[in-house]
């Protein structure tokens, strides 16, 4: 039998073709979705906080060369590590535990290698110092040279999910991008000062590293106040929610107390810094960490409303 071959109504073919457009679209619309606000508030945080544990690994090694409280400090660096570990494989594939969606953008994608290689070379200097418990002087070096270029091309990742967060999920809240980035931000700034101030402790490079310790509390100062009351130059609105500001004054409290101490260090006058102005920073930089960490969270709830 031969099969006979009926040619296609004017009628059936627009509807195939009407049906072919609407999937398209559909399609088109599924992929072009993106994160939610709620999900931007997670990725800004998370990615904004590893810089912050760059930081904070930089200081614990630091702290574990100057024999301070060695074995405190070798368990909070591989908790640090592994978390720091942890979320970047989560920014890059997406992680349920720490409800991050993978990330899709190819130049953020381009970033965060360029961020796996940096701590492919990191990472076993970490893990050489939880082995040994001990840090020499070649690894305090090692952390010195390489801790920077982390935080700086972590910084770049976290500027470019700040730029798809104001496209889409965040781009109706003025503002809340920068304070998101920003009081992240701080998170980092506890650890940096902390981690210059040992180094000036330890007696590497410095008068750079007092230059460095100058700069970093100064630009913590100006962001708190700014975070509070606004400005301009830094892109923060303020913040209005009474229950924000009480935090970022107990942020206050506790920088009024901490100041002192990396102001002493990166005194040009200071040519050594004795055992209790070390171990005064070192039970001191936590509590203004977690408080800003608080914030931070605050912050995040409100974007995710």
């Amino acid at each position: 039998m031969t099969a006979v071959i009926r040619p296609v109504s004017t009628y059936s073919l627009q509807a195939l073709l009407l049906f072919i457009g609407l999937m398209v679209g559909f399609t088109s619309t599924v992929l072009a979705a993106g994160p939610t606000s709620a999900e931007y508030g997670v990725v800004l945080n998370l990615s904004g906080k590893q810089r912050m544990l760059s930081q904070k690994m930089s200081k614990e090694i630091m702290l574990v060369a100057l024999d301070i409280d060695k074995s405190t400090n070798i368990s909070n660096l591989q908790k640090t590590s592994a978390l720091f570990d942890k979320t970047l494989k989560g920014l890059r594939n997406g992680s349920a535990e720490l409800h991050l969606p993978p990330t899709s953008s190819k130049r953020i994608l381009r970033q965060l290698d360029k961020i796996d290689k940096i701590w492919a070379g990191f990472h076993p200097v970490v893990t050489q110092v939880v082995t040994s418990k001990s840090v020499n002087s070649g690894q305090v070096a090692q952390v010195a040279k390489m801790n920077l270029p982390l935080l700086k091309e972590m910084n770049k990742a976290v500027g470019l999910y700040e730029k798809d967060a104001k496209k889409g999920g965040l781009k109706g809240a003025q503002g809340l991008a920068a304070t998101l980035n920003l009081s992240g931000k701080q998170r980092i700034l506890t650890q940096k000062m902390s981690k210059e101030f040992l180094l000036v402790a330890y007696g590497y490079e410095r008068d750079d590293n007092k230059l460095s310790l100058l700069e970093t509390y100064s630009l913590f100062e100006r962001t708190l106040k700014g975070l509070l009351d606004g400005d301009a130059t830094l892109g923060l609105p303020g913040t209005k929610q009474q229950h924000i500001r009480d935090q970022l004054a107990v942020v206050s409290d506790l920088w009024g107390k901490f100041k002192p101490v990396v102001e002493f260090g990166a005194n040009s006058t200071t040519k050594d810094i004795p055992a209790d102005k070390v171990k005064q920073l070192a039970n001191t930089n936590l509590p203004l960490l977690k408080n800003m960490n608080k914030a931070v969270g605050m912050y995040e709830k409100v974007a995710a409303e």
